[in-house]
């Protein structure tokens, strides 16, 4: 098993960094010779301002009474200058932002991994080609960007400061907008004088990205991405009337009073011509150089195939490789002013293209490497579940398999052919990797090649329907969790069809009332999917409803248990009070920080005692089955109170009790197929030792247990929030630990949060495994093909294109999946010492639990 689990560690690992060399390698080129334009510049001196965290509707919209809270920003717009609107990408963050600025072209995807990072990929920026950079701004910027040549470069961090504390719509944050205003001005008018009015100063307003009403930003919310741009000065166009109608669909002209004042927005790597107040000649130049500068990112790209790919191999770009390029320069330099900048923004279109193409040359070449792997190892791993754990006639005939030393043979003379094809071609290393992994994952499932032969003799004896309905209805579950990764709301259509799983198998009519707890359960439980993830207001009353939840079920739970066995008083009482007091610590909390008194000493010492705790003492109480299991409900439910916000603390209450039902059903399933040797549920001990005599093979209907186990999981994973994206975590739920930011002990927390109802299912699928005496690791197996099915899909879905929402979300699928078996397998152990182990720091009489 450990051989085993160490081989799939890092196949694993091989298929998750592949994505990387597939999707993300760098599509800069360097060393190329730079073009310029001779013509003399209309501005000796830029100044760029760029208001950190600033939406563009908190900037453009007017007060009711009809006047700015950015007065000069406005008589800016209205006579001076050009204004637009920035339209960002994601990850809205500071440094991908700021890029864009200073840089011309969105964030390198390669650079996805790297955070926040002094230039993780060496680029050219406005700063790198000017003689001289004078930056001010906060600490956490500058240096990123400090490789300085004349721009004066001013950050201003306190609108991003006060839209993360107090949210967008808050007075502090608007009230902030008017000092920046006020502080622009002057600094216009200091640069002014100092450079006796000499009219030779171009300045660029704006922001690196917005903010949502919530307070965070990092996706793609219309709020975060839509960012003010204003431009006046030398060289730049004055106010224009709009005669006409403006081209945009959107209705932000009417709301903020300026549909007569024509309106240029931009996204950021081309050039904004309308921007420009200068003669069409010098427009034109300019077009030219922009488009020199690409032809020679292109002439380098295309020559680097031609030195590193096999002539046969090489098909060249049909639009530019296949044309002289000096030949058609020439013709741009020989045309119309006019014409010269639609000749210039076609080439550009065509080299753009042609570095796409060429970069993503072997891309289709390395994905089918990857697939055939992907591929080979699932089908080894359910040959070896058939091999181990299924009960097949073995067929003793001689054809079973193929010999091993010729299958050998022909499998290193494959491995030696796959090595010089790569050497040939110059390859780098990695791509030896990807290419010989599916050699011996192959050669291993060919080698099993005789228990694919006792299936095919097993098959008379089988249920044939039965099974094709169980695998087609497994397929189509698989499908569900696929489509719900990007729609939460199928987990609500999930589990209103696992509702009635016990009415069709034939449950109900041996146990009715747990079948319709079951079914009641399961449709409580759907309603959460539909909640929004992202734009919830604080409710602090739900909190309170949540503890009061949990400490009504468990009070009902225990009394049926105290009816049934002897229950010591430390286990009737351990957690009750504890639930009570840390559904109400969030309420103190939060009217404590609307008062301005800051965060309470006492309640952030309950706090921190409550997670300290939380995992030592659930270790106290009894092993038996229901009291180990209420134990760790109500220490995990205390913590993940202290970090709700608002309806997601019902989360755990809904959860657990579907949990709960789904232990009891599972032993009434058994039942049904009549599987012998049932045991009393309460009299189950999860410390005693495991009769492996009494671990049975695996059935047809442990397929369908491992599947509900993998749903459950992605329903604790997108039940309450969206893991997969940054803006679905709301900062303000760590308040009751901490109120100064801190991300890194933040993002612990809130993985906490995360990791809790993981912890609740997890915890119950030991218990199942239990009760259904079937081996973990039959199981584990079986949930690792589900998972690695999902991310074969997942797979297929990364992209570096559109978006950073789009590539970020590609991304973090495929990273869940496939770190999803790995990460429940660590889990599993925290789970087994969760249920099984226990600390005795008191000695109890004889008469109660060992």
């Amino acid at each position: 098993m450990i051989t085993f689990f160490l081989v799939g560690l890092t196949v694993h690992i091989v298929f998750f960094l592949s994505i990387f060399d597939i999707y993300f390698t760098s599509p800069l080129v360097h060393g190329m010779p730079p073009h310029a334009t001779l013509l003399p510049p209309p501005a000796s001196r830029l100044i760029l301002i760029v208001a950190d965290g600033l939406r563009a509707d908190s900037l453009f919209m007017p007060l009711h009474n009809g006047s700015s809270r950015t007065p000069y920003l406005r008589s800016i717009i209205e006579e001076k200058g050009t204004w637009g609107v920035s339209h960002t990408r994601v990850p809205t963050e500071s440094r991908p932002g700021h890029v864009a600025l200073i840089a011309g072209f969105y964030e390198d995807v390669s650079a996805v991994a790297k955070g926040w990072k002094e230039n993780p990929v060496e680029f050219d920026s406005v700063f790198n080609q000017s003689r001289r950079t004078w930056c001010w701004g906060s600490p956490d910027i500058l240096p990123m960007f400090a490789k300085d040549k004349n721009v004066f470069f001013l950050h201003l961090l306190g609108i991003d400061t006060n839209g993360h504390a107090h949210r967008p719509m808050s007075q502090q944050y608007l009230n902030n907008i008017g000092l920046v205003d006020s502080g622009v001005a002057e600094v216009v008018s200091i640069i002014e004088e100092f450079f006796n009015y000499d009219g030779r100063t171009a300045y660029v307003f704006t922001s690196d990205h917005g903010m949502t009403n919530w307070g965070s930003h990092g996706a793609g919310h219309p709020s975060e991405t839509l960012t003010p741009l204003v431009v006046w000065g030398a060289g730049v166009q004055t106010a224009q009337r709009a005669t006409d109608p403006q081209p945009y669909i959107d209705e932000y002209l009417q709301d903020w009073k300026l549909e007569e004042i024509r309106r240029v927005d931009v996204n950021q790597g081309v050039l904004p011509l309308p921007y420009l107040n200068n003669t069409d000649h010098f427009k034109a130049q300019s077009m030219y150089t922009n488009a020199l500068q690409v032809l020679e990112q292109f002439k380098i790209k295309m020559s680097q195939r031609k030195d590193t790919t096999l002539s046969f191999f090489f098909t060249p770009y049909h639009q530019l490789d296949c044309l002289d390029l000096n030949h058609l320069l020439k013709l741009v330099r020989l045309s119309f002013v006019s014409h010269q900048v639609s000749l210039c923004q076609s080439l550009i279109s065509h080299a753009l293209e042609g570095l796409v193409y060429y970069h993503t040359y072997d891309r289709f070449f390395l994905g089918c490497s990857v697939v055939l792997g992907f591929v080979g190892w699932t089908s080894y791993v359910v040959l070896l579940i058939l091999k181990t754990h299924a009960s097949l006639i073995r067929n003793p005939s001689i054809l079973r398999q193929i010999p091993n030393h010729t299958l050998a043979r022909v499998f290193m003379c494959l491995a030696v052919a796959i090595v010089a094809f790569l050497l040939v071609q110059k390859s780098p290393m990695t791509y030896y990797i990807y290419c010989l992994l599916p050699v011996p994952v192959w050669y291993s499932v060919l080698k099993e090649s005789g228990t694919l032969t006792d299936l095919i003799h097993s098959a008379p004896s089988l249920p044939l329907w039965k099974c094709l309905s169980y695998f087609l209805l497994v397929a189509l579950g698989v499908e569900l969790l696929v489509v719900s990764f990007f729609h939460r709301a199928m987990l609500t259509l999930g589990l209103a069809v696992l509702s009635l799983w016990p009415f069709v198998c034939g449950i109900f009519g041996r146990s009715k009332l747990r079948s319709l707890s079951w079914f009641f359960s399961c449709l409580c439980l759907a309603v959460f999917p539909l909640m929004p993830v992202m734009g919830r207001e604080s409710n602090i009353h739900l909190v309170l409803c949540g503890g009061v939840l949990t400490f009504f079920t468990s009070a009902c739970f225990l009394f049926s248990l105290w009816q049934r066995s002897v229950l010591h008083p430390c286990d009737r009482q351990q957690f009750m009070l504890h639930v009570v007091v840390c559904a109400y610590v969030p309420f103190l909390t939060h009217s404590s920080l609307q008062q301005k008194q800051g965060l309470p000493l006492l309640n952030q010492i309950i706090s921190w005692t409550t997670l300290a705790s939380s995992l030592l003492v659930p270790l106290l109480s009894s092993t038996r089955l229901f009291h180990r299991l209420l134990s760790i409900l109500l220490s995990l439910t205390a913590t993940y109170l202290l970090l709700s916000t608002g309806s997601e603390a019902l989360f755990p209450p809904a959860l657990s009790w579907l949990m709960y039902v789904w232990i009891n059903i599972e032993q009434e399933a058994m039942l049904a197929q009549g599987v012998p040797g049932r045991q009393e549920l309460s009299t189950i001990d999860f410390s005693a030792n495991i009769d492996i005599s009494k671990i049975r093979q695996l059935k047809l209907d442990d397929i369908r247990r491992s599947y509900f186990f993998v749903f459950f999981i992605i329903t604790a994973f997108f039940g309450t929030g969206n893991i997969a994206s940054i803006n679905s975590f709301d900062p303000t739920s760590v308040y009751c630990f901490l109120t100064v930011f801190n991300p890194f002990i933040m993002g612990g927390l809130m993985m906490w949060k995360v990791i809790i109802p993981f912890i609740i299912v997890m915890c119950t699928f030991e218990t199942i495994q239990v009760v259904t005496q079937l081996s973990s690791r039959s199981l584990f197996l079986i949930v690792l093909v589900i998972s690695d099915l999902m991310a074969l899909h997942f797979f297929f879905l990364v992209q570096d294109y559109g978006s950073w929402l789009d590539i970020g979300t590609s991304i973090s699928h495929y990273v869940i999946v496939m770190s999803m078996t790995i990460f429940l397998m660590l889990l599993s152990v925290v789970t087994h010492t969760f249920t099984s182990q226990r600390l005795a720091l008191w000695r109890r009489p004889k008469i109660h639990f060992p």
